[in-house]
């Protein structure tokens, strides 16, 4: 019996502004899946991550995300979309002003949450999965890289996604840091969510193999071959 997709795309073009920069876009993924999207600066992988989660439009092609026809969506139902995708990004973007409980506090009324003991649960919950329960009074500027990523990825939890999109979450991380958030990252698709991950960062398939797709050559080139990514085939820059 075949895995539920939970991510279809089929025959999609994906541009950067007006430009063409993956074309016949082929690529399926299951529910509680971990894969890997890999591929040089400028290669596409951000575009794809925007056509994803509805940032970009899809031109032509189909594409299929958690239920949703990304060729037939209209504005107004982008923010249930979104609902289901939680977006991890590499620049963090927390509001520096508020502690990290009121960063989540406020993508929660955002969202639609009301109930105030249910925020305060869920809250709780989502710090405690990412191992920062006791600091949700802190501010961002008071934590480490690796625990504002944390805390991004806790924000990402708020609304029980069925999909995590991270877009180089280790990108401005130390290699004992990025460890811990790969870690957490494979926790979660071990839940039952699936992760799609957009790195150039290579040495993290030795220590965390899982299925790859490639942006390459304007294309993107679905292997297992860890080492393919080996020697130079990848920018770390």
């Amino acid at each position: 019996m075949q895995d539920e997709l939970i991510i279809e795309v089929s025959g999609a073009s994906i541009f950067q502004k007006s430009n063409l920069v993956l074309s016949n876009v082929n690529l399926k993924i299951s529910k509680g899946e971990f894969v890997y999207l890999i591929g040089k600066t400028g290669t596409g992988k951000s575009s794809l991550l925007k056509v994803l989660y509805a940032d970009l439009p899809l031109v032509d092609g189909e594409a299929k995300v958690a239920g949703f026809d990304l060729r037939t969506i209209k504005n107004k139902d982008i923010p249930y979309l979104r609902r289901k995708i939680g977006i991890v990004f590499q620049d963090f973007q927390l509001l520096i002003d508020r502690s990290v409980s009121e960063n989540l506090l406020f993508v929660m009324k955002a969202t639609g949450w009301k109930d105030k003991e249910k925020m305060e649960a869920k809250l709780h919950d989502v710090l405690d999965k990412v191992g920062l329960d006791t600091k949700g009074f802190k501010m961002p500027h008071q934590l480490s890289g690796g625990e504002q990523q944390r805390v991004v990825i806790a924000r990402a939890l708020l609304n029980d996604p069925e999909i995590i999109l991270a877009d180089e979450p280790t990108g401005n991380l130390d290699p004992e840091t990025s460890a811990g958030i790969m870690q957490l990252l494979l926790d979660i698709s071990k839940s039952g969510r699936s992760v799609l991950m957009a790195t150039h960062d290579y040495s993290l398939f030795n220590k965390f193999p899982s299925r790859t797709l490639k942006c390459e050559s304007g294309s993107v080139l679905d292997t297992n071959n860890v080492s393919v990514f080996q020697g130079n085939s990848i920018s770390t820059n």
